[in-house]
């Protein structure tokens, strides 16, 4: 079959549903990429993906291991995302989607893959789901106990607590995290649910903080707090006092106002962080944003330093490497959906986007 004619199949296969699910599929990406700008302008943040980047000896280093990790994963993940998703697709009677009057997208991938994958290769699909949630799960079980023990107990409970107490205390802590992470997961009833609320609620809940964090010289511990437990009560408010509303339109319309005015009001109710630590941040860091009380600072101790006046360079790289990284994505699946003259564009575009960030990005950062 080839690839207009497959796109057609598709297209007359799923007909029978609404295109509220579309109009919803295109609100929920939107809300993705928004997300995703706010926390890419707010900086490093404690995730595994981040402790690869700050591990790295340099800059060029922690380039070239992000764009290796992308050119790895990308093209064979979605090689068979796309190979399940087009099988199911098309067999998949869209009529068995409904449960009652809501569709249930969850049923799609184990039918393809109960159907049409061999019992060996059923097997080490399994295996590298598994790994892959094993991964994610390992890395969020790491990092909860230091949160709980380095944030809460030895900075506010017990300063003084020697480090066998520390120790015995993250055991303990990790323990907590699996099986609160295990209790949570026996109340979820639909993924598709529970993936919009992270998405939408939970991370949608800090968004603001973290974006204020990185560009606002005055923010301090006590706004990036209340404006968390600012969204994250607002994302779970929204049910109750909004029932009619999607936690996907709730981000942008109460979530994250309530989270900003949270950040901003714990921020200016309290004290500024102390100046020597400020300046010593701008100075290694050189962040963007509004920060220039401090600059000013160091510039009356050193007429010679200079802010990051590279801005305009930094977003256009930006907008670059996102086109880079779609057409990793669209590349396999115009591969396994036969559309060869879209997939050859799309290797031109890739080849392109590389050389621009080779000449403009990689070879303008520092090496030390």
């Amino acid at each position: 079959m080839n690839g207009p004619g497959l796109l057609i199949r598709l297209t007359m296969r799923f007909s029978k549903i609404s295109t509220d699910g579309y109009e919803l599929f295109s609100i929920f990406m939107m809300i993705v990429i928004f997300r995703g700008i706010l926390v890419s302008i707010a900086g490093p943040v404690p995730g595994y993906d981040m402790q690869r980047v700050l591990a790295a000896r340099t800059p060029k280093e922690s380039a070239m291991m992000s764009g290796l990790v992308s050119l790895v994963l990308f093209i064979p993940r979605y090689l068979m995302i796309a190979g399940l998703g087009v099988i199911a697709l098309v067999y998949f009677n869209p009529d068995t989607l409904f449960t009652g009057s809501t569709i249930d997208f969850e049923k799609i991938l184990p039918f393809a893959l109960s159907n049409f994958i061999p019992s060996g290769v059923l097997g080490i699909i399994l295996a590298g789901l598994i790994a892959a949630f094993m991964s994610t799960f390992a890395a969020n079980v790491n990092a909860g106990p230091a949160y709980i023990v380095n944030d809460i107990y030895k900075k506010f409970i017990n300063p003084d607590a020697d480090n066998k107490t520390l120790v015995r205390l993250s055991y303990a802590a990790s323990v907590l995290v699996v099986v609160v992470g295990i209790s949570v997961g026996f109340f979820v009833t639909s993924i598709n649910d529970i993936l919009q609320w992270i998405t939408a609620a939970l991370f949608g809940g800090y968004a603001a903080a973290n974006f204020l964090k990185w560009i606002w010289w005055r923010f301090n511990g006590y706004g990036y707090f209340w404006g968390m437990i600012a969204g994250l009560i607002a994302s779970l408010s929204v049910p109750k006092l909004f029932p009619d509303m999607s936690i996907i339109n709730a981000f942008p319309l109460v979530i994250l106002p309530v989270s900003m005015l949270g950040s901003v009001l714990g921020t200016v109710l309290s004290k500024p962080d102390d100046e020597h630590v400020l300046i010593s941040f701008y100075k290694s860091v050189r962040p963007w944003g509004f920060w220039h009380p401090i600059y000013e600072k160091i510039k009356a101790q050193d007429p010679g330093f200079e802010k990051n006046r590279s801005f305009k360079r930094d977003m256009f790289n930006c907008l670059v490497a996102i086109i880079w990284q779609m057409v990793l994505i669209l590349i396999p699946i115009y591969l396994v959906i036969r559309e060869y003259g879209s997939m050859t564009i799309s290797i031109v575009i890739l080849l392109v986007t590389m050389a621009i960030l080779k000449v403009n990005w990689y070879d303008k950062l520092e090496d030390h």
